[in-house]
Formats: C-alpha cells, structure tokens, sequence
C-alpha cells in the first residue's frame, strides 16, 4: 500500500492517511471520490430565513438577526493559508455518510452526520471552506435553535463515544464501514461544548479501500450556538477544527455584544 499521488494532493502537505496503509493510490478512484473542485454542488453560504423569523428576532433575546448570523460566521481569514472558500461539496458525503447500521443507538449519529444537524435542525447560517493540502473540507453553522435544545442535542452528542465507539455501516452500493468514535479535544470556550472525531474506514465488495476522518464540533455560547464538521480522506487537521472553534465562540460572543448596545 501506498500513499496518494500528488495528482490527488497537488500541493504541500503528504500526511500518511492510516498507519497500516489501508488507501492505495488507485482506492479513491475505485470509489469514485472526487476532491471538492470537481463536485457539482456547492455549499450554502446562508439559509433563507423561516416564514415565522418577521417578528423582531431580538424581541426574547434568544435569536440573532440574519445579519448578525451571517456576521458571525467564520472565514477563510480567520484560518489562514492553506483554507480558501469552498469549491463544491465533497462527494464522500453521498457516498460514504449516507449509510446504514443495525447498531440502534448509532443511526441518528450517520444520519446527523449526512445532513449536518448536529444539533438537530438546519443552520440559520453556514459556510463552507477548503484546504488544498490536505484536500480537507470544513462546514461551519450558526444554530437556529433554543438554548435548552442546544443543551439537550450536546448532552446526546456527549453519550456517542460511549454507545457508539466502534460499529459497522452499510450503504446501498455494498460498502461496509467500520466506523469509530471518540472525543475530540476542543479549547474550553462557551458555555457548553462537545467535539468528536469519527473515522469510516470502508471496504467495497471489490477490495477498495478508503478512509473518511470527521472532526465534529458543537458549542454553546450564552443563547447561541454554533457546530462545525471538518472532514477529509484520510486525516484532518485538528488544528483547524480548535481554531475554528476559538474563534467562532469570541465572535460570536462579540456579535452578541453589539446587538445588546444596538438595542
């Protein structure tokens, strides 16, 4: 086994994807993987604003504006070289997340995972960013959720690398997956906080192998809250997840903060 061609990972950074050797060079291809640049369907950048959101939404204290969500959004800035605004969507996400498992507990988490709810509805604002070392993409979203499902969603999201720490996934086009969880460190900000690190290492019936790395974040700050999913083939740069962690609770504290003096 060996490592990617540069043809895949064109510049920079060569990280070795397993320790055993399990993605050949010919595995992604095999799978029909593609990097973000090639895919069809971009990232939203901000979700239309529900039907219900034309009452004042600072009126209970507990809803940014639209503006304000998409302030609070993190950018290409704040991470630095190698990340640039998002491409496309991955295809690893239709064709490794979108799985099945008879390991009852886990299935909310892969189907969390494929939809990017996290905390257990759509954004009220996203963004999507890329890194073109490390082919890894980075999803990050302000909640449109009340702080006490917040709270809940982060206690269920605590409860995985316990219920959910190893099992097998299945996808209708013969993938077995042998998925893993665990806790991901993330810098004690906000109020309340969880972080995960699940890989999927697949197999197709044909002997292909590859490997899918997700870092996944989510975090209270006072009324608001935010999640973000890094993920890559391969590894994924645990410094980018902390980072955009740090950054999105202070500005997000400081979004905040204006609207009060705003009022």
């Amino acid at each position: 086994m060996i490592s990617l061609s540069d043809a895949i990972r064109p510049r920079g950074v060569r990280l070795a994807l397993i320790a055993a050797g399990l993605v050949a060079v010919g595995g992604y291809a095999a799978f029909g993987l593609k990097q973000p640049e090639t895919a069809t369907q971009p990232l939203p950048t901000i979700d239309k604003p529900s039907p219900t959101g034309k009452a004042s939404p600072r009126a209970n204290g507990s809803t940014l504006t639209a503006e304000q969500a998409q302030a609070a959004l993190i950018n290409q800035n704040d991470l630095g070289t190698p990340w640039t605004a998002t491409r496309g969507a991955a295809t690893w996400r239709d064709m490794l997340l979108k799985a099945t498992t008879t390991a009852g507990d886990c299935q909310p988490l892969l189907e969390a995972l494929y939809t990017d709810e996290l905390l257990g509805g759509p954004a009220r604002a996203a963004v999507g960013l890329d890194d073109d070392d490390t082919n890894a993409q980075l999803r990050y979203q302000i909640a449109a959720r009340r702080p006490a499902d917040v709270d809940k969603a982060l206690a269920w999201l605590r409860t995985m690398p316990a219920r959910c720490a190893r099992f097998t996934a299945s996808t209708e086009t013969g993938i077995t997956e042998d998925v893993q969880v665990s806790d991901a460190p993330l810098p004690k900000v906000g109020d309340a906080r969880q972080g995960l690190r699940i890989t999927l290492a697949a197999t197709r019936g044909d002997g292909a192998h590859a490997l899918l790395t997700l870092e996944v974040a989510a975090v209270r700050v006072g009324q608001d809250a935010f999640a973000l999913t890094n993920g890559g083939l391969g590894d994924v740069p645990n410094n980018a997840t902390q980072a955009a962690v740090q950054i999105g609770a202070l500005r997000l504290g400081d979004i905040r903060k204006q609207g009060r003096a705003q009022v």
